[in-house]
């Protein structure tokens, strides 16, 4: 069965269509004011970079979807859609005004958001029962944060995912580009041109296995 033809859950979309776009606009714009530098930009991705970063996900495979950052949920939506029935999609959010929002305006049980910092993501994982994550996607401003911080955080995804999975980024700067480069087997580098501002895409791929069996040579 292929991951389009895989039934869903019965849940409820995202609330209010454009009832919602005009909060989270709102939302996302006040995130902005009160923390520019993690928040990042005052406008969310655009389809166009959501569709390049997502378009490497073998979604039939997927079990846990793990997200930095999620925001108002310009991508949290996008990857439920695409997520398989008994998949599930951990949010993790610094920002409580976030954290809340997604948790009013979608109700999905293959989503579970938590308050918190990436850097503790292995110990949300546990907590979650799925054992290591199959991806993890951020939309971190790596640039912003203290080297030590970025450097723990990209250590700690490559520890929670699964040989195989792949820590998939998007920023305006190469600061998470280079630090994944620098932790992971393997990596597919890209740019959108269509978001504003254009984004430097990474996903870099854990190969355990390729890395051991080079090691051995």
């Amino acid at each position: 069965m292929t991951a389009s033809a895989t039934p869903r859950p019965n849940t409820r979309a995202p609330q209010g269509g454009f009832l919602r776009f005009v909060r989270s606009a709102a939302i996302f714009f006040r995130g902005f004011v009160e923390n520019p530098a993690m928040v990042a930009s005052v406008v969310p991705s655009s389809q166009a970079t959501i569709d390049a970063m997502l378009a490497k996900v073998d979604w039939e495979r997927c079990r846990l979807f793990v997200e930095y950052g999620p925001g108002v949920g310009t991508f949290t939506t996008r990857i439920l859609e695409c997520l398989p029935a008994d998949g599930k999609l951990l949010a993790i959010d610094t920002n409580p005004r976030f954290v809340d929002f997604l948790k009013k305006t979608i109700d999905d049980p293959r989503l579970e958001v938590v308050l918190g910092s990436a850097t503790d993501v292995e110990s949300f994982v546990r907590a979650s029962g799925r054992g290591r994550a199959d991806y993890v996607i951020s939309g971190l401003p790596f640039s912003a944060l203290p080297p030590a911080t970025a450097e723990q955080i990209v250590d700690a995804t490559y520890a929670v995912l699964r040989d195989g999975g792949a820590f998939m980024t998007y920023q305006f700067r190469p600061a998470a580009r280079d630090l994944t480069a620098a932790r992971f087997e393997a990596m597919d580098t890209g740019l959108a041109l269509f978001n504003v501002p254009p984004c430097v895409l990474a996903w870099g791929w854990k190969r355990e296995a390729l890395a051991a069996r080079e090691a051995a040579e």
